[in-house]
């Protein structure tokens, strides 16, 4: 048995775990990135979210609340839209197309 110091550069398992600990960290990072916060199961969107995910302005959405057509939630003067009621709301609107 030698006393030699194993070091990513000398081994090539030791340099492979490496690598594969860095390709976790950075796909939990990306995860963690991308949560969404829940409250008691359901998720929501801010009014920047949405709009990015409907491709819709901020201006457009706060039209959509002041006629009513879109649920939110108020809180603290921050605008929140559940996921559910958003999703409820575009499948309601889905119309098949023409043919």
């Amino acid at each position: 048995m030698s006393n030699e110091l194993i070091t990513p550069e000398n081994n090539e398992r030791v340099k492979s775990f490496f690598l594969s600990l860095d390709r976790l960290a950075s796909a939990m990072e990306r995860l963690f990135v991308s949560r969404k916060p829940t409250l008691n199961g359901e998720s929501f969107y801010t009014d920047e979210e949405l709009s990015k995910k409907l491709k819709l302005s901020r201006r457009s959405l706060q039209d959509y609340r002041n006629e009513g057509r879109i649920p939110y939630i108020k809180l603290g003067g921050k605008i929140l839209y559940r996921a559910s009621d958003i999703e409820k709301l575009l499948e309601e609107g889905y119309r098949d197309s023409w043919k």
